[in-house]
């Protein structure tokens, strides 16, 4: 959220087994607050929830939901949910109750007040970095609620979000663009929002021979062209690392 007028927002290191002290509920007085004047950018994993929630395509999805922006110096593009024009830019699924896609709320609303990072590693698992947020309206942290970072963010259901999420890191983390060695041309960009965000078209063009893997398809693969979108995310991740660096 972006802070009003005469207020600063605060942003400070923390760290997963450090004492956390936040709940959000419809008692406290803030409720839905962070639901407005916010920018919110969606993972490939958030779209898909989304979609799947609302009963719709994913190119209905795009189209009635999400707003597309990309320009230089940008590598790919970015997918933003729609707002309200209420003079608040309220979130399109927040209501006077709270949020109506609540089960499939994307992973920054599920993460908040907490923000996290990820840096691929060239063994193991992800290098993790999280930050506290606390924003003049949020009166979360005054509830008398502690559990460490690590519980706060399991029981919001982050752990699905995050294998998702970090899915994406050995292609966007890539040592070709580290090295600013590779830059995406203009099909590839549209590639990237096939893959990863239009998943169903993805899937009807796999599934007619227009594009293909270099190898044949593992269970777990087929399974996703059969409908598991899941499966169907990591092996557009695996098509986007084929088509993009020959992986």
């Amino acid at each position: 959220m972006n802070p009003t007028p005469g207020s600063e927002q605060q942003i400070r290191p923390t760290a997963a087994d450090r004492p956390f002290t936040f709940a959000c509920h419809p008692g406290v007085a803030c409720f839905t607050e962070c639901c407005r004047e916010l920018d919110l950018a969606l993972t490939p994993y958030d779209a898909l929830r989304l979609k799947r929630s609302l009963g719709l395509s994913s190119g209905q999805f795009l189209e009635r939901y999400a707003i597309v922006e990309w320009e230089e110096p940008q590598l790919f593009p970015s997918c933003y949910l729609t707002m309200v024009d209420d003079g608040r830019a309220s979130c399109v699924f927040v209501c006077a109750t709270g949020c109506t896609v609540y089960p499939d709320r994307p992973g920054s609303c599920r993460a908040y007040p907490i923000g996290r990072g990820a840096a691929r590693t060239d063994q193991g698992p992800p290098v993790e970095s999280l930050v506290e947020v606390r924003e003049p309206h949020c009166r979360g942290f005054a509830e008398e609620c502690t559990q460490s970072v690590a519980d706060y963010l399991r029981g919001q259901g982050l752990d699905l979000y995050n294998r998702y999420n970090d899915a994406l890191l050995p292609l966007v983390q890539h040592p070709s663009i580290q090295d600013g060695s590779f830059r995406p041309n203009r099909m590839q960009l549209d590639q990237y929002m096939l893959a990863l965000y239009d998943l169903d078209q993805f899937r009807r063009q796999m599934v007619d021979g227009r594009i293909a893997l270099n190898r044949p398809l593992t269970p777990a693969q087929l399974r996703g062209l059969a409908g598991d979108d899941e499966e169907l995310l990591l092996l557009a991740v695996r098509w986007l690392m084929q088509e993009y660096f020959g992986a």
